[in-house]
């Protein structure tokens, strides 16, 4: 925009300034012109005003004079013929003049004679002054060379004010498009400054009072899912009580079972909503890896499960929250206790990549069978953890992808881009 505006007052500008110099700079070649001819009229009646009074040869010396401080050409034509000053030939322009009119007519080499008729007793005499075609145009070049830079100041102020301008106007466009994105990033604290014009304070404003409406509705939204999981998790502890309390241990470990698959679902369901209402944010990814780890580890031990970890050793930062990045973490790991048989090897393994981070879990179990899809990721279970953990990787700016081998295993991977 800054280009355009500057090249919309620039044609502007050069198009005003043609319409006013071009004129003027005609104006000021008829008025050296015209001074010229001024000039010379009055160095010709200066000495057409001591004709007939003095000798031929006092006026040959006057009229040399006159030439010598003008620096013109000055002649006089008498009417025997003779010619006085300097020699010249007579032109048609002069034979005209002899008629007793004063006139002035372009000379047959260039420029221009001044002629000035005097009458006498013994005929009339032709006093010329020629002016050469510098004489005419002097100093015209140098006025024309200050209209012309004139004319560049006055294109380049313009420029300046078309810019400056420009600036005015582009800035809080620009601040509201980055507000705009920062605020499509989850940066719902993010607020446009109400400057510039009148439209674009208004249009700031109104962004303004649609990230604290978005805001708002997602605290409503957090404070429903926080219901939801307390009106779900009620029903389910007295469903695992009522199980538990079954005489036949077939029937209570079976309803158990179910119980704890459709506990896992539910837990999933509302650990998905809340981080698709949670403000996206950053952590360290080492961290947040070693301490879910360590959680598990005891587990792991519990069923002779070697479990290796490999880390970093500098702090990794992810483009996804500490809370996102931990869930996704438990989702890999739990689903490798659920679905593998207790002592196969497992490993979680941290690494820098570019652009970000990759994080690899690993283990030695039958593999998955189907491709790795929401609800049907095969094994009896629902695929809500792989799912969390894809979508916490798409939501960091990376991916999930899943490795299952002929022979067996399984390696889920998972890339984070750096905030």
């Amino acid at each position: 925009m800054r280009r355009r505006l500057a090249l919309l007052v620039t044609a502007t500008t050069s198009l005003v300034l043609i319409a006013m110099l071009v004129p003027m700079a005609l104006l000021v070649r008829s008025a050296a012109e015209n001074g010229a001819v001024a000039q010379a009229t009055t160095e010709a009646q200066s000495v057409a005003a001591v004709i007939g009074t003095v000798d031929p040869a006092a006026l040959a010396l006057t009229a040399n004079r006159s030439s010598a401080a003008s620096g013109h050409q000055i002649s006089v034509f008498l009417p025997d013929g003779t010619v006085v000053g300097a020699q010249a030939t007579r032109s048609p322009a002069v034979e005209l003049a002899t008629r007793g009119r004063s006139l002035s007519a372009e000379a047959p080499g260039g420029g221009r004679e001044i002629l000035v008729a005097v009458q006498g007793e013994s005929g009339t005499s032709v006093v010329r002054v020629l002016l050469s075609a510098n004489d005419l145009s002097r100093g015209v070049q140098a006025a024309w060379l200050g209209l012309l830079l004139l004319g560049l100041i006055l294109i380049g102020l313009g420029v300046i004010v078309a810019d400056r301008l420009a600036v005015a106007l582009t800035r809080p466009m620009t601040g509201l498009a980055q507000v705009s994105h920062r605020l499509a990033g989850g940066d719902l604290a993010a607020r446009a400054a109400p400057t510039g014009p009148p439209e674009i304070r208004a249009a700031a404003l109104a962004l303004n009072h649609l990230a604290t409406r978005i805001d708002a509705l997602l605290h409503e939204e957090r404070e429903s899912v926080a219901d939801i999981s307390h009106r779900l998790r009620t029903p389910l502890t007295g469903l695992r009580l009522e199980a538990e309390s079954l005489t036949n241990p077939e029937e209570a470990e079976r309803l158990g079972t179910r119980v704890d698959a459709l506990d896992r679902a539910v837990t999933s369901v509302i650990v998905d909503v809340r981080r698709r209402t949670r403000e996206r944010g950053s952590c360290d990814a080492t961290a947040v890896v070693s301490a879910r780890v360590t959680f598990w580890s005891v587990l792991a031990e519990e069923q002779n499960r070697p479990l290796t970890l490999s880390l970093p050793d500098s702090p990794l930062p992810v483009a996804t929250s500490a809370d996102d990045l931990a869930a996704a973490v438990d989702a890999l790991l739990e689903n490798v206790f659920a679905h593998t048989p207790e002592g196969v090897p497992m490993s979680v393994r941290l690494t820098r990549a570019t652009p970000g981070s990759e994080l690899t879990v690993t283990d030695a179990g039958p593999g998955i069978p189907a491709p790795a899809e929401r609800g049907r990721s095969g094994g009896n279970s629902t695929g809500l953890g792989l799912d969390i953990a894809r979508r916490t990787a798409q939501s960091a700016g990376g991916a999930m992808t899943v490795d299952t081998p002929p022979g067996g295993g399984t390696t889920v991977t998972l890339t984070f881009a750096s905030p």
